[in-house]
């Protein structure tokens, strides 16, 4: 990141003192990032990032009372929200693919190492969805695990009639972000320009009213279950 910028400022949210504890002695130690304020529980969460205005929120999943899911929805429902980036152990987690459908730019695991951590909160601060290959599997299995038949028509048919307002091109894009590819590997899949794989992004951004990649992958997984 610019060394000239402004800190990154970040709100760490968990209901345990010792994650918070630790999280903050990890982030703290970098000049370009800064722990603002910590929460508890997801009622305290919301009244410190209105107080503070964070540009990043690390977000636990399960607290006691308003959980991660439920304060992240409200959080993302802001004129001008934070980036929330969760906190999970995601083998019990299945909560997280509720924060990512609303908006939630990644997830990271509480026993991942530090600085792989401190990646994830600058990748995010940067706009951009934290999700490894294996993630992102891991993801998709469970978008597309067991569930009703009419659960499962309705989403189905909820997805594919907001992909239809797509161009030819935007679906074939869209179906290569769901595939985890990054740009350059589009462009080379559909044989076009690093510039015109932003064009198609940014029109399926508008289109489909989504915030981020993961969004429109978790889409057209949905479109084709």
């Amino acid at each position: 990141m610019d060394s000239e910028r402004d800190p990154v400022r970040i709100v760490i949210v968990d209901d345990e003192q010792l994650v918070r504890l630790a999280l903050r002695l990890v982030i703290d130690g970098e000049p370009d990032l800064i722990v603002v304020a910590e929460a508890a529980d997801g009622d305290a969460a919301i009244t410190v990032v209105d107080e503070q205005r964070p540009d990043v929120v690390l977000m636990d999943i399960r607290m006691p009372g308003r959980d991660g899911l439920s304060t992240t929805r409200e959080l993302l429902s802001r004129p001008t929200p934070p980036r929330v980036l969760m906190l999970t152990t995601f083998d019990s987690d299945d909560l997280v693919l509720g924060a990512l459908r609303a908006g939630a730019l990644g997830f990271v695991l509480k026993d991942t190492p530090p600085a792989r951590i401190l990646d994830a909160v600058r990748t995010v601060a940067d706009g951009n969805p934290v999700l490894s290959p294996a993630a992102t599997a891991r993801v998709i299995a469970a978008a597309t695990g067991p569930q009703s038949s009419e659960a499962r028509r309705s989403s189905r048919e909820a997805a594919r009639k907001r992909l239809a307002a797509l161009t030819e091109r935007e679906l074939d894009t869209a179906r290569a972000i769901a595939d985890g590819l990054g740009n350059p590997e589009i462009a080379e899949r559909l044989h076009i320009s690093i510039a015109t794989v932003k064009a198609h992004t940014g029109n399926l951004f508008a289109k489909l009213a989504v915030e981020n990649r993961v969004q429109i992958a978790l889409l057209v997984r949905d479109a084709e279950q």
